[in-house]
C-alpha cells in the first residue's frame, strides 16, 4: 500500500477517499472539501500494486472483478466523481507521465481500423442484444448526443429535437438522395425519408443494428425509401445530394481521417454538402483512455479540432459551418445513466453482473468527462466549394420551427 499511498496523496486533493487495504488497515486521502467522500476496500495485495501503475485501467477492472469493493454507502458514481474532480493531479505523477508517453507512442497502432478490423471493432460494442440498449435509450434508440433546449427537457424530446436540428441543417428537398455513414438503429434515416420524401442509403458494420434498422423502416412504412446496408463506407460508390455521418468519425482512428473526408468528397454530388457530427476534445491531440480502448470502443479515438481541421486542409474541404455542443452530451449521458440505473437489475439478468459493472463505469466516466473534462460534440457542414451551403444560418432555425409546428418525429 506504500506506493499507492504516495500516488493517492498527490492525486486526491478535492473530496476525501478512505481506503481499507487488504490487511484491514484504513487510510484516508484528501481535504474533504469540494468533492465527494468515498470509501473503498481492496480484497488482495496485488490489486494495490496494479492500481499504482495503471489506475485508469486497473480501478475499473478491479471493480468489475469484485477486487475493489465499495463501503459506507458509497456508489461507483461517487468514486468516478472523486476521480473526475481530481483528474489533473493524476497526470502529474512521474509514473503516470511516463505511462502517457508510452500511450502516445502507440496510439496509431491502437487506432488502426483497416477494412475488416473496423467491422470487428464496431461489432464488439454494438452487437449486444438490442434489448440491453432499450433499457436506457429513448424510443428512437438514438445512441448519440441529443440536443437540449434546456437541461430538463427530457431525453425523448431532446433526441427528437436533435433529429430536427440535423434535418434542418441538411436543407433537403423531395427527390434528393442521402448517404448516411453509420446508421445506428435507423432513427435518422427513417426520419429523413418520412419527413422529406428523400431516398436514403445508410451503411453500418453492425449486423444487430442492421436488423433493427430494417425492421424500423418496414414498421414506419418507408422501406421503399430507406436502404440499410452492412458495408464499410470506404467501399461505397455513386454520388449523393447529401452525406450525413453521426457519431461515426470517433470510430475510425486518426490515420483514417484523410480517407474519411476524401470519401465524403467523392460521394457528394457537385453542389451538395455533408454534415459530420462527432465528439471532440478542446485539449491538444491525445490518446484514448485505456479502459475505454480495451473494454468499450476498441480502435476508437476522440479527435482534437486541430486534427479535424488539419485533415480538412489536406483534403481540400471547405468547412461551411461549425457548431459546438458543449454540455449537450453531459445532459444526454446523465439521462442515460439514470435510466440505466433504474433498470440495472434487468441488465444483470440479461448480461450478468460483470458486464453491468463495466457499463456502470463506462456511463459514469463519460458523463463526467463531458462535465469536468475536455470533451464536447461538434457538428460541421462541409463541401467542395465555399457557397454550396447557405451563407446565412437563418434557414436552420426557420426549418426547425417548421418541423416543430407539424410535430415531425
Amino acid at each position: 500500500m506504500k506506493m499507492l499511498s504516495h500516488l493517492l496523496t498527490k492525486f486526491v486533493r478535492n473530496g476525501r477517499l478512505h481506503v481499507t487495504d487488504h490487511a484491514g488497515v484504513r487510510h484516508s486521502f484528501g481535504s474533504g472539501l469540494n468533492g465527494p467522500e468515498v470509501s473503498i476496500r481492496f480484497t488482495d495485495k496485488k490489486v494495490e500494486r496494479e492500481i499504482f501503475f495503471n489506475p485508469e485501467l486497473k480501478v475499473p477492472e478491479a471493480y468489475m472483478d469484485g477486487r475493489l469493493e465499495l463501503g459506507d454507502g458509497s456508489a461507483i458514481f461517487d468514486l468516478i466523481s472523486l476521480f473526475s474532480v481530481n483528474r489533473s493531479g493524476l497526470a502529474t505523477h512521474p509514473v503516470q507521465v511516463m505511462l502517457r508517453r508510452v500511450w502516445r507512442a502507440l496510439r496509431r497502432a491502437q487506432q488502426r481500423n483497416p477494412i475488416g478490423l473496423a467491422a470487428k471493432n464496431i461489432r464488439y460494442h454494438y452487437d449486444v442484444p438490442p434489448d440491453f440498449y432499450r433499457l436506457f435509450l429513448d424510443e428512437t434508440m438514438t445512441y448519440s448526443c441529443a440536443y437540449y433546449a434546456s437541461p430538463d427537457v427530457g431525453l425523448a424530446q431532446a433526441q427528437i429535437d436533435k433529429l430536427r436540428h440535423i434535418a434542418a441543417k441538411l436543407r433537403l428537398e423531395p427527390g434528393m438522395t442521402v448517404l448516411e455513414i453509420g446508421s445506428g438503429w435507423g432513427a435518422l434515416g427513417t426520419f429523413l425519408a418520412r419527413n422529406y420524401d428523400v431516398k436514403v442509403v445508410s451503411v453500418t458494420l453492425s449486423p444487430e443494428q442492421l436488423k433493427v434498422a430494417r425492421e424500423r423502416a418496414v414498421a414506419e412504412g418507408v422501406a421503399d425509401r430507406v436502404e440499410f446496408l452492412e458495408k464499410d463506407y470506404r467501399e461505397m460508390g455513386g454520388t449523393y445530394d447529401r452525406v450525413v455521418s453521426i457519431a461515426m468519425m470517433e470510430a475510425i482512428g486518426v490515420d483514417e481521417f484523410d480517407t474519411y473526408f476524401s470519401s465524403i468528397k467523392r460521394l457528394t454530388k457537385p453542389g451538395g454538402f455533408a454534415l459530420v457530427h462527432c465528439i471532440g476534445r478542446m485539449s491538444p491531440p491525445g490518446t484514448t483512455a485505456p479502459f475505454i480502448r480495451k473494454y468499450v470502443f476498441p480502435g476508437g479515438y476522440v479527435p482534437a479540432l486541430s486534427e479535424v481541421f488539419a485533415s480538412m486542409e489536406r483534403t481540400g474541404t471547405w468547412c461551411a459551418d461549425c457548431e459546438n455542443l458543449r454540455l449537450h452530451y453531459y445532459w444526454t449521458i446523465r439521462d442515460w445513466r439514470l435510466a440505466y440505473e433504474a433498470k440495472r437489475a434487468e441488465g444483470v439478468a440479461m448480461m450478468g453482473e460483470r458486464f453491468c459493472r463495466l457499463w456502470d463505469f463506462y456511463l459514469g466516466s463519460v458523463e463526467l468527462g463531458f462535465l469536468h473534462g475536455s470533451n464536447f460534440v461538434f457538428q460541421i457542414l462541409i463541401s467542395d466549394r465555399r457557397d454550396d451551403v447557405p451563407v446565412i444560418r437563418d434557414y436552420i432555425v426557420d426549418e426547425e420551427r417548421r418541423l416543430a409546428s407539424v410535430n415531425a418525429r
